[in-house]
């Protein structure tokens, strides 16, 4: 059965952001409270209590609330860029085991553990920072043709996530649209991002960010 491997938080740290501290840098902690943090750009952040989430212009807020990446995905980068990735590197809250991540479709919903009902929103897009915490020549570039971002999630039922934590997908909606997809929507394809909007696939908050970026 897909698992928990690993819940990670951050703090926040100079190096990373330019002129400003992020929380990227994610390290595991023994279990994480997780819960809707509202709105994008509002006092509260992340859905994770205790993790810092300092660019309230572009991360947080209810669909971008609980941040997960697959173990395997780790390790296929960690094999291409010849060095361990620890969990948390991708600055994930969840790291899991056994479950495809980038293969989840847009709406599903994952059951963790007995209680927490969380909602699969869309995919986590690369930022400057992010390529400040990896180190790596053109690793904007080489993620987003990669295309397997993880998955940013709402928390449609709030509680505690600790490693080991079962994790069932619950439902999955049958217009079939997946987080790739949406990533190469918000990433400049026009033509699956006009059929994604006049779909049902789509949270209304992540329908209007994407109509936003429309010409």
């Amino acid at each position: 059965m897909a698992s928990i491997l690993s819940v990670n938080v951050g703090s926040p740290r100079p190096g990373y952001a330019k002129g400003a501290a992020s929380g990227i840098v994610k390290e595991p902690v023994a279990a994480v409270e997780v819960r809707d943090p509202g709105p994008k750009g509002g006092p509260v952040t992340s859905g994770v209590v205790g993790d810092a989430v300092l660019d309230r212009r572009h991360h947080g807020g209810t669909t971008q609330a609980v941040y997960a990446v697959a173990r395997e995905e780790l390790n296929w980068w960690g094999a291409h860029l010849g060095r361990e990735l620890a969990d948390g590197m991708f600055g994930e809250n969840l790291t899991t085991l056994g479950l495809d991540v980038d293969g989840a479709v847009l709406g599903e919903l994952w059951r963790v553990g007995e209680t927490v009902v969380l909602e699969v929103c869309g995919p986590r897009v690369p930022c400057a920072t992010f390529a400040a915490r990896m180190g790596e020549p053109r690793w904007v570039r080489r993620f987003t043709e990669r295309g397997r971002t993880g998955a940013y999630l709402a928390v449609r039922t709030p509680g505690t996530i600790a490693p080991g934590d079962p994790v069932e997908v619950i439902e999955r909606p049958s217009h079939g649209f997946t987080v790739p997809e949406l990533f190469r929507a918000w990433s400049g394809d026009r033509d699956l991002a006009a059929a994604l909007l006049v779909s049902d696939a789509l949270h209304p908050v992540v329908r209007a960010e994407l109509a936003a970026r429309q010409p």
